[in-house]
Protein backbone atom coordinates (compact mmCIF):
# COMPACT_ATOMS: atom_id res chain seq x y z
CA UNK A 1 0.00 0.00 0.00
CA UNK A 2 1.28 3.37 -0.99
CA UNK A 3 0.05 6.69 0.22
CA UNK A 4 0.31 10.11 -1.33
CA UNK A 5 2.66 12.85 -0.28
CA UNK A 6 2.19 14.69 2.99
CA UNK A 7 0.06 17.80 2.91
CA UNK A 8 2.07 20.98 2.53
CA UNK A 9 1.15 23.47 5.23
CA UNK A 10 1.39 27.12 4.39
CA UNK A 11 0.97 30.29 6.42
CA UNK A 12 -2.08 30.26 8.68
CA UNK A 13 -3.61 33.71 8.46
CA UNK A 14 -6.13 32.81 11.16
CA UNK A 15 -3.57 31.85 13.80
CA UNK A 16 -3.77 35.17 15.68
CA UNK A 17 -7.57 34.98 15.78
CA UNK A 18 -7.45 31.37 16.98
CA UNK A 19 -4.94 32.24 19.71
CA UNK A 20 -7.05 35.12 21.02
CA UNK A 21 -10.22 33.03 20.90
CA UNK A 22 -8.50 30.20 22.77
CA UNK A 23 -7.35 32.61 25.48
CA UNK A 24 -10.84 34.11 25.81
CA UNK A 25 -12.41 30.67 26.17
CA UNK A 26 -9.70 29.69 28.66
CA UNK A 27 -10.40 32.76 30.81
CA UNK A 28 -14.14 32.05 30.73
CA UNK A 29 -13.60 28.46 31.83
CA UNK A 30 -11.00 29.48 34.40
CA UNK A 31 -13.39 31.99 36.00
CA UNK A 32 -16.15 29.41 36.33
CA UNK A 33 -13.75 26.73 37.59
CA UNK A 34 -12.30 29.22 40.09
CA UNK A 35 -15.81 29.67 41.46
CA UNK A 36 -16.01 25.92 42.00
CA UNK A 37 -12.69 25.85 43.83
CA UNK A 38 -13.52 28.91 45.95
CA UNK A 39 -16.85 27.44 47.05
CA UNK A 40 -15.16 24.16 47.98
CA UNK A 41 -12.42 25.98 49.88
CA UNK A 42 -14.35 28.73 51.63
CA UNK A 43 -17.87 27.32 52.08
CA UNK A 44 -17.80 23.55 51.48
CA UNK A 45 -21.21 23.10 53.12
CA UNK A 46 -22.76 24.91 50.13
CA UNK A 47 -21.84 21.95 47.97
CA UNK A 48 -24.29 19.81 49.95
CA UNK A 49 -27.31 21.88 48.88
CA UNK A 50 -29.74 19.81 46.80
CA UNK A 51 -30.24 21.40 43.40
CA UNK A 52 -32.61 19.18 41.41
CA UNK A 53 -33.36 15.50 40.91
CA UNK A 54 -31.76 14.88 44.29
CA UNK A 55 -28.32 15.96 43.06
CA UNK A 56 -26.26 18.29 45.18
CA UNK A 57 -24.45 21.41 44.00
CA UNK A 58 -21.09 19.62 43.83
CA UNK A 59 -22.38 17.07 41.31
CA UNK A 60 -24.33 19.61 39.26
CA UNK A 61 -21.40 22.06 39.20
CA UNK A 62 -18.94 19.29 38.34
CA UNK A 63 -21.01 17.96 35.45
CA UNK A 64 -21.61 21.55 34.37
CA UNK A 65 -17.86 22.09 34.14
CA UNK A 66 -17.45 18.98 32.01
CA UNK A 67 -20.31 19.97 29.70
CA UNK A 68 -19.00 23.54 29.48
CA UNK A 69 -15.58 22.28 28.41
CA UNK A 70 -17.16 20.20 25.63
CA UNK A 71 -19.39 23.07 24.47
CA UNK A 72 -16.49 25.54 24.46
CA UNK A 73 -14.42 23.04 22.47
CA UNK A 74 -17.18 22.65 19.88
CA UNK A 75 -17.62 26.42 19.60
CA UNK A 76 -13.86 26.88 19.31
CA UNK A 77 -13.66 24.31 16.53
CA UNK A 78 -16.59 25.82 14.61
CA UNK A 79 -15.35 29.41 14.94
CA UNK A 80 -11.77 28.50 14.02
CA UNK A 81 -12.85 26.43 11.03
CA UNK A 82 -14.92 29.29 9.63
CA UNK A 83 -12.09 31.76 10.29
CA UNK A 84 -9.62 29.51 8.48
CA UNK A 85 -11.91 29.23 5.47
CA UNK A 86 -12.44 32.98 5.42
CA UNK A 87 -8.83 34.06 6.03
CA UNK A 88 -6.81 31.32 4.33
CA UNK A 89 -8.10 31.59 0.77
CA UNK A 90 -6.06 29.96 -1.94
CA UNK A 91 -3.48 32.32 -3.43
CA UNK A 92 -3.84 30.79 -6.88
CA UNK A 93 -7.29 32.31 -7.34
CA UNK A 94 -9.38 29.25 -6.52
CA UNK A 95 -12.32 30.28 -4.32
CA UNK A 96 -14.52 27.90 -2.34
Amino acid sequence: MDHGPAVQCGKDNASEYKSKLGLIFFVIYLAIYTGFVVINTMKPKLMEIKMFLGLNLAVVYGFGLIILAIVLGLFYNALCSSAEKRMNKEEDGVKE
